[in-house]
């Protein structure tokens, strides 16, 4: 296993873990993600990675700080991006990006699709959720867009 496989499965699991259980995700994972994901590249391609490591962190945080700002994602959730995008470069980055999406939207509808069976089950009304966790959908993204193609 690559380091930079080993860094996303492990970052990926940790988030998705911290954000289902406390609805946050911490500073330093987001780091951790950044920082691996400069040594990667550099490791990879010397000084040209570093460039790449730094398009692809803003890539990242440039698309997802669009969904914070119309408040529709945390900033946990821009800054792992970010860091993730340090790791996969500008060019992978969109291809987890719109894995995240659809993956993302899946998710929304079978938790709106579970309040909905739970009320009639019940009978009673409950309050919509108003968020739901991302660094589930942001993980499977970036590990769909890692598999090896061809």
């Amino acid at each position: 296993m690559s380091l930079s496989l080993g860094l996303a499965i492990g970052v990926g699991l940790a988030a998705t873990i911290e954000d289902l259980a406390r609805g946050r995700i911490s500073n330093w994972l987001c780091l951790v993600a950044l920082a691996g994901g400069f040594l990667c590249q550099a490791l990879a391609a010397g000084w040209r990675g570093v460039g790449t490591a730094g398009l692809g962190a803003l890539s990242g945080f440039g698309v997802f700080l669009i969904f914070y700002l119309l408040g529709g994602m945390g900033g946990g959730d821009v800054k792992l991006m970010s860091g993730f995008g340090a790791l996969l470069g500008p060019a992978r980055l969109l291809e987890a990006a719109l894995w995240t999406a659809g993956i993302g939207g899946l998710l929304a509808v079978l938790v709106i699709a579970g309040q909905y069976v739970r009320s009639r089950v019940s009978g009673r009304v409950r309050p919509v959720t108003r968020s739901i966790p991302y660094a589930p959908a942001i993980a499977a993204g970036v590990w769909l867009s890692m598999v090896p193609k061809g």
